[in-house]
């Protein structure tokens, strides 16, 4: 790891981030990483300024992101860094990219929209050495990076499923694991055989089918899956944006007799705030993919998984052993 350079700008909430990634690889394998400060800032017209403080020549680049920034700055500073590493002759650049911003617009859901997943992939994997994020909204999405650029993706259920043990086993018994709707079920059951596997509880899976009048809209939602009734309730999704689809669901829930109601999202956007979703819930949860401020909300820290990602990137070791 002596050629290795963090990177991150210390004025932005990643900052924080690439210190407890440092500090983990530092602890834990006791390697020494640099983490080097870049700082970005805005012309007096709104145009980006990249300002390297230091020198980069032959070093292996990972650059780690802030997710909270505007989504179209998010993408411009991508791009500028990825320029700025080349003129600085690093020997390459990995992109660390906690939430993958555009993951939602990964298909044509109507005539003549472009597939914004696909030309953020376009833009910015040409010339990275490897892209790694955590729980894609599509695991389609991986398609759309070259062979010599692959994108991995973590996955946040081991450290999710290991906070509950230690601060929540009770709730762990008699549960029931619901994904807000049928694209997630995967995804819940990864909790399921994680939560057996460490607790030997055994669980059950159900799922919701929702109705979208419109896109951003929540219409009526349908429970497919054993009964609810005096059960645990853990809803697993990759993003809480508004919170409206798992509020809907939690009503359904509780209507159905529901016992204890607890949401995971990997990012917690929160755009509509966390007042109804707390009304609903009794328990919230996110990661620290997405910087978090709200006090009601539980945040999972997961940059020990992304430690582990960087170091094993760096020395050719399998990623995807992590979540075996």
């Amino acid at each position: 790891m002596e050629n290795v350079v963090l990177l991150a700008d210390k004025n932005s909430k990643a900052w924080d981030f690439a210190n407890k990634v440092r500090n983990h690889i530092l602890t834990t394998k006791c390697e020494n990483v640099p983490l080097y400060d870049l700082p970005i800032s805005k012309f007096r017209n709104g145009e980006l300024e990249i300002n390297p403080t230091r020198n980069i020549r032959k070093k292996d680049v990972y650059y780690i992101q802030d997710s909270t920034k505007d989504p179209q700055q998010w993408w411009v500073e991508l791009l500028l860094i990825k320029d700025m590493t080349r003129s600085s002759s690093a020997n390459s650049l990995t992109f660390v990219l906690p939430n993958l911003l555009y993951s939602r617009q990964d298909r044509k859901v109507k005539s003549r929209v472009p597939i914004s997943a696909r030309a953020l992939a376009n833009s910015i994997s040409k010339g990275v050495k490897k892209i790694i994020t955590m729980d894609l909204h599509a695991g389609q999405i991986q398609g759309f990076y070259p062979a010599e650029t692959p994108l991995d993706n973590l996955y946040s259920f081991p450290e999710v499923v290991r906070y509950l043990i230690k601060n929540y086993p009770e709730f762990l018994e008699n549960l029931l694991i619901v994904s807000p709707d049928a694209g997630g079920v995967t995804r819940a059951k990864s909790f399921l055989r994680k939560i057996e596997k460490l607790t030997k509880n055994k669980c059950e899976l159900a799922f919701m089918i929702k109705e979208r009048p419109r896109s951003g809209e929540v219409g009526e939602a349908r429970f497919v899956g054993p009964s609810p009734e005096g059960k645990n309730i853990l809803i697993v999704d990759d993003i809480i944006d508004s919170g409206g689809t798992l509020c809907v669901t939690a009503k359904e829930l509780k209507k159905m007799g529901a016992k204890t109601l607890a949401c995971y999202a990997t990012h917690g956007i929160f755009t509509k705030g966390t007042e109804e979703l707390s009304q609903a819930f009794d328990k919230i949860l996110t990661s620290n993919t997405h910087y978090q401020e709200n006090g009601n909300v539980e945040v999972i820290d997961m940059t020990s998984l992304f430690a582990e990602a960087i170091f094993r990137a760096q020395k050719g070791h399998s990623i995807s052993e992590l979540f075996d």
